[in-house]
């Protein structure tokens, strides 16, 4: 018995023994350019990501190693960091042996903790290499084999081939102009569709790369794509605005084979392939799309397939040289929903609705006769008398057809289109339809989610939903201002004012970064930025303030949340040539010339008689972001090291804002605009002396009550309102502004039933008519911006911008706990108390941060989780530190908290781990 009970003591001690040898510190998740085994990258220098895990307080990296190989078993090592002391866990370079075109390399982690305890080797993970060079391109693009007619039915291509010994491994590159979908054997290659994305074709065109080991095998394969118009030459935008990019159609298609003898092989598009036109009679991005079923190919995509009738395809010398890996991640299906109602509208028309404002396509299981048809119309409202409302899609068709073949059940969705809607309505001649026989799908670009802001009040919370679902709608491959009208397209100006939200809701880094690059390659020669980008307006037309500025905002906005300072050194030279345009368009440092949307779709009456409008002078505008551009310029240059800039663009920032003053502003601070928007932005960009803020601050207060607490703001300043009142001291009043539900509001939408931002204040008006079809869209991010100002403030959540602490390095935590009413009506308008419960939390490059705070009568309870290898400065809004306990014990007494006393707040800095304070 005792020498027994001694040998289970010995055990146990050599077990914590072998467990004191690691670090109580892990690695979770692995990132490859921000991505999880990622396939086709073309930057020879890519950055590896890892989040660490703990159960303890405290944890933080000291140093790590990275192995890279082309081996699974490491045994062929081309870059071993060794051991590099440092904390350094976002954005570390590749620093090895050249990497070679597709080959696969793979990589893991390990890390050293505070005490320099090791950790475990990571799990494996890898990723692939894209096509590094034009010569690595062995197949040819290839085009139809016959005269396109009016109607540009989608093209079939095909090619039988023959392998002739066991795969080790194959892989796919694939790109085309038009869409393409990509097929082996009969399978669909891949989860993405409407690939190859959007880009500013002609100098920018993805490329694809797929795994297809296992879809080929020894023997006789089917390789085949289905190609349709696509942004390359549906009409875009307005009138006869077609043909942006080119006329043809076009692919290229290629196989990289390893065999498991070692040996290789090729096997690409040429003029052996053979084409067909399809059952897709017609397909463009704003009309739909027509499939007719007795035109059906048959069994094409397999082997064996007699394609005697089908054409040659036509070799093309297109050339590689545009061609560029694909950074973003692909659009992907998502959510499905089913029906939650059909019905028939007063004017007869059966209408089917599924609950939720949605950018995707419909899915349909039918049956019925040869020649019979199923038609399908989108709609995002029914109008106040119910019926189905069409007119705000202005010329976009917005319809599917199909046309059956009569042989059984057949299940229809469309290829090369998406619309945006909630409701749809069934025409054609198929009898006996119901609910059942549809589905909705969503479609947009698979960026993980990353942020959910959950609160005590229920409008606040379908506010919250409903601005992740403007986003979920309008990122589809670009941040798209619409997704149902004719229109769709990448609106620099949405996108600016969205950015910081939307990077709290989805991982948009990579997003961006693809799109920022499109910016860049658009931009003109003086440095104008287009209003839309890809570009497919008038050449000529941008420059616009407040839309061009993203070529500015949004590197800052990704290098500050995401740490992400690649992009600053990508983007600069753009960003250094808007902020010179600005300044050759000026006269005397005032820049007042030229075309801008200015404050787009501000507060104004039907009938303003008495001057209400919230006009905003366009130029005063203007000169706001001109400074604020100069100013994101000056940032950039510090964190690059450019001290030449920095110093001659801080004299002429000096400038900018001397000559706002001079020309805006009266002695006594009054602003010649008197709007919200006018003080918003003159104080958010710091336009004015530092002893006149307040008083200006005090005027924007006074504007919204004489509004009776509604905000007036348009697409520039309504992202900035909140914020600003906050910062000089009215968050109550900034509070009230987001909890009035009267038009115009934020609320007001949402209690007449949105689940989508809206593009006007008022899309329905408070009589259930509408706003001017011309410009009414149901689902339009722009004013889902306010979630930047809740997750920062009323969440609490953000970030330094110090240079080592970006991307949540260092966390700062600011909640407001207390947030009251300053209008009484407003009060009345919400039948609860003040917000009682906040509960944000948001996932990091550093793993996930949560802020949840929640009130009882006399007692706060504050919950935060910091993640490993972070620290975070929590501003609790307490005087005497002995008033927080921390787990029930007295913060004082705890180890590890610092605590610092200031006259209206206690700082408390931490390390990573679960901490609940209650005061």
């Amino acid at each position: 018995m005792k020498t027994t009970y001694f040998k289970h003591i010995i055990t146990g001690i050599f077990l914590l023994f072998c467990m004191g040898l690691h670090a109580q510190i892990a690695t979770e998740t692995l990132y490859c350019e921000n991505r999880i085994n990622p396939l086709g990258l073309d930057n020879v220098q890519p950055k590896f990501t890892w989040v660490l895990s703990s159960k303890k307080r405290d944890k933080e990296q000291s140093a790590y190693q990275i192995q890279v190989s082309t081996a699974p078993n490491f045994s062929k090592t081309v870059w071993d960091s060794k051991k590099v002391t440092s904390n350094s866990s976002v954005r570390v370079a590749y620093q090895g042996a050249e990497l070679q075109s597709l080959q696969i390399y793979y990589w893991r982690i390990k890390v050293w903790d505070e005490n320099g305890k090791a950790s475990k080797w990571s799990e494996t993970q890898h990723w692939q290499m894209g096509v590094l060079h034009e010569t690595d391109w062995k197949a040819n693009w290839i085009t139809v084999g016959y005269k396109e007619d009016a109607m540009r039915e989608s093209p079939a291509f095909r090619k039988e081939v023959s392998i002739p010994k066991t795969i080790k491994h194959a892989t796919a590159i694939i790109t085309s102009h038009g869409m393409y979908e990509g097929f082996i054997n009969g399978e669909k290659i891949g989860d993405a569709y409407l690939t190859p994305g959007w880009t500013s074709y002609n100098k920018r065109l993805q490329y694809q790369v797929y795994d297809v080991t296992k879809m080929l095998h020894e023997g006789k394969n089917a390789l085949g794509a289905l190609l349709g118009s696509g942004w390359y030459r549906s009409p875009l935008a307005w009138g006869d605005n077609t043909d942006n990019f080119g006329s043809d159609i076009s692919l290229l298609f290629q196989i990289n084979i390893t065999y498991t003898d070692g040996s290789t092989a090729v096997i690409g598009t040429d003029s052996t392939w053979k084409n067909q036109k399809s059952e897709i009679v017609n397909s463009e991005i704003y009309n739909g799309e027509i499939i007719d079923t007795r035109k059906s190919l048959g069994a094409w995509k397999t082997v064996g397939y007699n394609d005697a009738q089908w054409f040659p395809s036509t070799q093309e010398n297109i050339g590689f040289s545009n061609l560029v890996a694909t950074y973003n991640e692909p659009i992907t299906k998502h959510e499905t929903f089913t029906p939650i109602k059909m019905l028939t509208t007063p004017e007869g028309d059966t209408v089917i609705d599924f609950g939720q404002n949605l950018v995707g396509w419909v899915q349909a299981e039918v049956e019925g006769k040869v020649g019979d048809s199923l038609i399908i119309d989108h709609a995002e409202v029914l109008d106040k008398n119910g019926n189905f409302y069409t007119a705000n899609l202005r010329a976009a068709k917005a319809e599917d057809v199909y046309v059956l073949n009569g042989k059984g059940k057949q299940h229809f969705e469309p290829h090369f289109t998406w619309q945006g809607f909630r409701y749809i309505r069934i025409k054609g001649n198929l009898k006996n339809l119901s609910k059942d026989n549809f589905k909705a799908v969503t479609l947009y670009s698979n960026m993980r989610n990353t942020g959910s802001f959950q609160t005590s009040n229920a409008l606040l919370n379908q506010l919250q939903h409903n601005i992740q679902w403007g986003q979920r709608g309008n990122f589809l491959d670009v941040p798209t201002d619409c997704p149902q009208r004719d229109e769709r397209l990448g609106w620099t100006g949405d996108a600016q004012v969205f950015s910081a939200t939307a990077a709290y809701n989805m991982h948009v880094d990579n997003f961006f970064s693809k799109w920022m690059k499109d910016v860049a390659a658009d931009q003109m020669k003086n440095g104008s930025v287009p209003h839309v980008i890809p570009n497919v307006l008038n050449p000529t037309d941008g420059g616009s303030t407040g839309w061009a500025d993203v070529s500015t905002i949004v590197p800052w906005n990704m290098y500050v949340l995401y740490g992400n300072k690649t992009i600053l050194k990508d983007q600069y030279t753009s960003m250094k040539a808007w902020v010179d345009y600005m300044k050759n368009q000026s006269h005397d440092d005032l820049w007042n010339t030229g075309f801008h949307f200015g404050d787009w779709l501000f507060y104004r009456p039907d009938d303003d008689t008495d001057g209400r409008a919230a006009i905003t002078d366009k130029y005063l505008i203007a000169q706001c972001f001109y400074a604020h551009s100069t100013q994101l310029l000056i940032n950039t240059a510090k964190v690059l090291g450019k001290t030449d800039d920095v110093k001659q663009y801080t004299t002429l920032l000096e400038r900018i804002k001397k000559a706002f003053v001079n020309e805006y502003m009266t002695p006594n601070g009054r602003l010649v605009s008197g709007s919200q928007t006018a003080y918003v932005l003159a104080l958010k960009f710091d336009m004015l002396p530092e002893e006149l803020r307040a008083q200006a601050a005090k005027r924007l207060a006074e504007n919204i009550k004489s509004y009776n607490y509604h905000l007036t703001t348009g697409f520039l300043g309504t992202p900035y309102l909140c914020a600003v009142l906050s910062k000089f001291g009215y968050h109550d009043l900034a509070y009230t502004l987001l909890m009035q539900q009267n038009y115009p509001s934020w609320l007001y939408p949402v209690t007449v039933g949105a689940t989508t931002i809206w593009e006007r204040w008022d899309g329905r008006k408070p009589d259930g008519s509408f706003q001017t079809p011309a410009m009414n869209s149901f689902n339009h991010y722009a004013y889902g911006a306010i979630g930047d100002w809740m997750y920062t403030t009323l969440a609490g959540i953000n970030t330094s911008s110090k240079e080592g602490e970006i991307g949540y390095k260092k966390i700062i935590l600011t909640p407001h706990f207390d947030n009251s009413y300053v209008s009484d009506d407003v009060k009345k308008q919400n039948k609860e108390e003040p917000l009682t419960e906040v509960n944000g939390s948001l996932d990091t490059y550093y793993g996930k941060l949560v802020s949840h705070w929640a009130k009882s009568a006399n007692k706060i309870t504050y919950q935060v989780t910091i993640p490993v290898n972070t620290t975070a400065e929590i501003h609790l809004p307490v005087i005497d530190s002995k008033q927080i306990t921390e787990d029930g014990k007295s913060v004082e007494k705890q180890k590890g908290i610092q605590i610092q006393t200031l006259a209206k707040e206690t700082i408390l800095t931490v390390g990573s781990g679960n901490y609940t304070f209650t005061f």
